[in-house]
């Protein structure tokens, strides 16, 4: 699953996270995910809350850091403890620095990273790697990190990956491309929905009308197959859980390298 839990600071009125956080982690235990990655989770009482409702989870994330207010965001990774062992966990920038804390490049509004575990699957015993991560809004932003997170990818080897984020582009971008297609990574709703026009929005702005896209996307590579995967339109009387809707994907070992169906 990944979702983006909007920062727990915003002045969202009537949807602020003191009215929602209850439905949000409502819908992270409807969908009951073994591995979660969240976005606008800051580093303060939210996280403390997200913590205390998920005491199941194991929980790795620290502040992307910087001098404005939102330096106390992260996109951390969390998994069920009873379902994975952490083996190694890491943390790099979106920058042409990735190792620098709170580095900035390509005209970026706020630093960004990417958060990696690598775990161990009790029940196979076999190791994967799982990245939750938030792209920038602006353009060139979004083709940096891009790059810059493919090139992540590509020196995990042969390994088994999993990321997931909102990357604050559609699936017809660029940044899509570089990542999803023809590369080692594909998205889990085109396969587990082959032929469909896609997801639809993900973003959504608290039920605001418009072009909104599917900017939040679950990567896989082809060690993994899905079996189903769905985005979570759940509101309650206009009640939102966020401005984004969690999308989630329900996935496998694949029997051979390459397979993507159940």
């Amino acid at each position: 699953m990944t979702f983006n839990i909007r920062y727990g600071t915003a002045e969202d009125g009537l949807n602020h996270w003191q009215r929602r956080r209850g439905a949000a982690m409502a819908r992270i235990r409807a969908a009951d995910p073994d591995l979660l990655g969240l976005q606008e989770c800051r580093a303060d009482e939210q996280a403390e809350y997200v913590k205390s409702a998920l005491p199941d989870y194991s929980f790795w994330g620290l502040p992307r850091g910087g001098d404005d207010a939102t330096g106390l965001e992260m996109a951390p990774t969390l998994w069920r403890t009873s379902a994975f062992e952490a083996l190694r966990r890491g943390m790099f920038w979106l920058s042409e620095t990735p190792d620098v804390p709170a580095s900035i490049s390509w005209n970026s509004t706020f630093a960004r990273v990417v958060t990696w575990v690598e775990l161990r699957h009790r029940a196979s015993n076999r190791a994967l790697m799982f990245a939750c991560t938030h792209f920038d809004t602006t353009a060139t932003a979004i083709a940096g990190a891009a790059h810059v997170l493919r090139e992540w990818v590509e020196a995990q080897g042969d390994a088994p990956l999993i990321v997931v984020g909102d990357f604050n582009a559609g699936q017809n971008s660029a940044a899509f491309a570089q990542l999803a297609a023809g590369g080692r990574l594909a998205e889990a709703f085109r396969l587990a929905h082959p032929g469909s026009a896609g997801p639809g929005a993900t973003f959504h702005g608290y039920g605001q009308a418009g072009g909104h896209e599917a900017i939040d996307w679950i990567l896989i590579s082809p060690h993994l197959a899905v079996t189903t995967a769905a985005v979570d339109r759940h509101q309650v009387e206009g009640l939102y859980p966020s401005d984004h809707y969690p999308v989630t994907a329900s996935l496998r070992w694949a029997e051979t390298p390459g397979s993507s169906g159940a």
